[in-house]
């Protein structure tokens, strides 16, 4: 259960995301990059935001330990998490890829600044992460690593299939396919999240793997819910485009199971996830908690 000394504040999202962005910000300031590169790093992956992937992965954590707060190298892997996920926003919305003018209700990186200087702070960001999880003198620093490098190549193969297609047409049926992109695409990410904060909280296997099938189900159905909104919600609420991925013909929850069938595949994913955190009693109630937003979410 909760550890007594550890009050809710402790757990706020606010407290969580200060201490990951603090992080990051030491990160990249300590490092000699070039001025320009450095302020488009900063701008990509410091603005407004959900934090989902840092915070999933301190609260796995915090689960793993019996609500018993882990050691401050969490938060460095929870930073690895974030920049690796700004890397792969900046990408997704070159011209190259998706076009998008507006991210977070922000002009995207290569809006703000220019082609060349999302493309350069995007790899430097990747790279960055791996860099600052060697740097930890952590037992399970090394793993940490195997886990963000395969979970961002499994994120970059489901952007090939999302946006350049591939071999499985013929062989999987719209469903398989469009769960295999995005298990790839948005799954991974949480995946490793979980697992990176169930390595920190000193978890074992069996822990790692129930943290994962909750990672996975929420990736899925975090997808799901922003398919849903696309469709009915407008740029102003979402700070971005919207529709931009079925006019594009990509394959998407409405696109496939219809807006009620998507709202019922949201509620079998959100049972999912909770289901998977069942033996960790009380100190996941931040992860059902984080759960449960993420399923009524509006923006």
């Amino acid at each position: 259960m909760l550890n007594p000394s550890v009050d809710a504040e402790s757990l706020s999202d606010a407290t969580l995301v200060q201490k990951v962005d603090a992080v990051i910000s030491v990160l990249i300031e300590g490092r000699e990059f070039p001025a320009r590169l450095r302020d488009a790093m900063l701008y990509a992956v410091l603005g407004p935001g959900k934090r989902v992937r840092p915070l999933l992965c301190v609260r796995s954590a915090w689960a793993v330990a019996g609500g018993t707060p882990p050691d401050d190298d969490v938060f460095y892997a929870a930073a690895a998490l974030e920049m690796v996920h700004a890397f792969s926003l900046v990408h997704d919305d070159l011209p190259a890829m998706d076009d998008d003018d507006l991210r977070r209700g922000r002009p995207t990186v290569h809006k703000q600044f220019d082609e060349a200087a999302a493309v350069l702070a995007g790899d430097a960001l990747q790279g960055l992460a791996m860099e600052a999880l060697a740097d930890l003198n952590a037992a399970w620093a090394k793993r940490a690593i195997y886990e963000l490098a395969r979970a961002t190549n499994a994120m970059i193969a489901g952007q090939v299939l999302d946006t350049l297609g591939g071999g499985d047409a013929s062989v999987l049926g719209v469903e398989e396919r469009l769960r295999k992109v995005h298990t790839l695409k948005t799954g991974a990410l949480l995946r490793a999240g979980c697992r990176m904060g169930a390595l920190a909280g000193g978890g074992d296997d069996d822990a790692s793997d129930k943290l994962a099938i909750f990672g996975n189900a929420l990736g899925l159905m975090f997808q799901a819910v922003d398919d849903l909104l696309d469709v009915t919600s407008d740029a102003a609420t979402l700070g971005k485009a919207t529709q931009k991925d079925a006019e594009a013909g990509k394959l998407t929850y409405p696109g496939v199971f219809g807006v009620d069938g998507t709202r019922r595949e949201i509620a079998r994913l959100h049972e999912q996830a909770v289901a998977a955190l069942a033996s960790f009693g009380p100190s996941a109630e931040p992860l059902r908690a984080m759960a449960e937003r993420l399923a009524t979410r509006t923006r």
